[in-house]
Order: structure tokens, then C-alpha cells, then sequence
């Protein structure tokens, strides 16, 4: 479970050096929690063994090389040495356990996320662009029960069971979101999180709300989903930024 120093012999390398940049960009965003919080990217075929960022080490600091190979089907991963987060591990666990088809997960408490998921309705209504890109494609989980360990991590991953839905607002919580790589799940964090900004600033107003229409919001999310790259270049440029910086972000 201990991180290795020497990156020579990580398998899984550039994921490593892609969950590491999503690490330090997501502190770039504030959408960190001091030691809490946690990103994790599946590394077999059925997604049950997964990278996942050392026990409370902040975002800030996360290199490629410290990130832990994690087993879901390990009954006593946090009893070895280096052992992940418990609610890391419940709530990541289950879902890498659960959902094959969620590949990468990460997890925030961010601050227009969460307001969200601590509305009475925690919907999010196709607003604006950003909003419509997730329309019916999010759950709603109105039934938070305490810190993620591992019945609730369970509970939760049962929410993720269609593929078609990579969002799941965490009532009282937070959000999760689901892709099948780093640069498509960090992706859709960033707008998830813009989009709530947008929902949340506009009922800030007091004034009324233009929603655009169901066949409208669907058109334009299946036209974001159809969008070439996006992602992949949203990534890239990060890293670019990171490496012209000379973050260690890569080590």
C-alpha cells in the first residue's frame, strides 16, 4: 500500500501524472477541503483495483508517484500499512465495486455543489449552456446518512448504476462525478460545479428564471457529449500550464 519514490517501475504512469494534475488544479479552483476529498481511476478491466490519493495528504501537494494502488475486493485494505482514507475507501470502493463503467470518480465538497446538494429541491434546471449539459444525466440522493464509510459508500454507488448517469448529487453531502477517464471526469467536475454557480447566482436575484425547454436542454447535452475533445485538450492545457510553472505535480 506504500507509495513507491521511484516512478522507474510505476505501472500506469501517465493516469498517475493526469489524477496528479486534476489534484492540483481542483486547489487551483477551490474546490478542495482541507485533507478530505478524493479522486480515484480504475487500472484493471473491471475496474475493481484503482488509484486513489494518500490518507489525508492535501491536493496541493499530490504527485504522481504518491498515489496508492487500492483493491476494492480487499476486505482488509485499511488494515495494511498506507491504507487509504476509510471514507475514501467506502465510498470509492463501492463504487469501483458496483459500477464497472465508472472508470474515474472524484469526489468534492465544492462550495456551489454543495449549496445545491443543501437546497430542499436539489435539482439542477437547465439554466444556462452549463446547466442543460447535464440534463438528465444527474441523481439526486436525498438520503444522506453520515460520513461515507462503507454501507453508505454501498448505498451511494447503487445511485451511479446507469451509465448514463455520471452525476450524482450527494444530499447534505457534496458530489460525485464519474467518467471513463481523468480528462473527462475533470471536465465535467469544472462545468458541473460552474453550472451550480450559475443556478445558485441566478436564484440569488430574486428575479424570475428563463429555463430553456426539455427538447432544447437535451439537444444541447447530447451536442456537449458529441463536442470533440474537450476534454483532452481542457487536460493538456493544465498541464501545460502546470509544467511551464514547474509544478512536481509530475513526479
Amino acid at each position: 500500500m506504500n507509495a513507491p519514490q521511484n516512478h522507474a517501475n510505476l505501472d500506469h504512469w501517465q493516469e498517475r501524472v493526469d489524477l496528479a494534475a486534476a489534484f492540483r488544479w481542483t486547489v487551483r479552483l477551490n474546490m478542495h477541503e482541507a485533507v478530505a476529498n478524493h479522486f480515484s481511476l480504475a487500472i484493471n478491466e473491471d475496474g475493481t483495483k484503482f488509484l486513489m490519493n494518500p490518507n489525508q495528504q492535501h491536493f496541493s501537494r499530490i504527485k504522481a508517484s504518491d498515489l496508492l494502488v487500492v483493491d476494492a475486493n480487499d476486505p482488509d485494505t485499511l488494515n495494511r500499512p498506507g491504507a487509504p482514507d476509510p471514507t475514501a475507501w467506502g465510498l470509492h470502493g463501492g463504487l469501483h465495486r458496483h459500477c464497472a463503467h465508472a472508470r474515474c470518480a472524484m469526489h468534492v465538497h465544492s462550495p456551489y455543489a454543495t449549496v445545491l446538494a443543501c437546497l430542499k429541491d436539489k435539482r439542477l434546471p437547465p439554466l444556462d449552456q452549463n446547466c442543460a449539459m447535464f440534463f438528465n444525466r444527474v441523481a439526486v440522493d436525498d438520503a444522506y446518512g453520515g460520513l461515507a464509510f462503507e454501507d453508505e459508500g454501498n448505498r451511494c454507488a447503487q445511485l451511479l448504476s446507469d451509465p448514463k448517469v455520471k452525476t450524482l448529487v450527494m444530499g447534505n453531502h457534496g458530489v460525485i462525478i464519474i467518467g471513463d477517464t481523468v480528462a473527462e471526469t475533470f471536465n465535467r467536475l469544472f462545468y458541473f460545479e460552474r453550472a451550480a454557480q450559475t443556478y445558485i447566482m441566478a436564484l440569488q436575484t430574486g428575479q424570475p428564471l428563463a429555463f430553456l425547454s426539455d427538447e432544447v436542454a437535451e439537444k444541447t447535452a447530447r451536442e456537449i457529449e458529441d463536442y470533440p475533445e474537450q476534454d483532452i485538450r481542457h487536460l493538456a492545457e493544465l498541464k501545460a500550464i502546470l509544467d511551464e510553472e514547474g509544478s512536481d505535480y509530475a513526479r
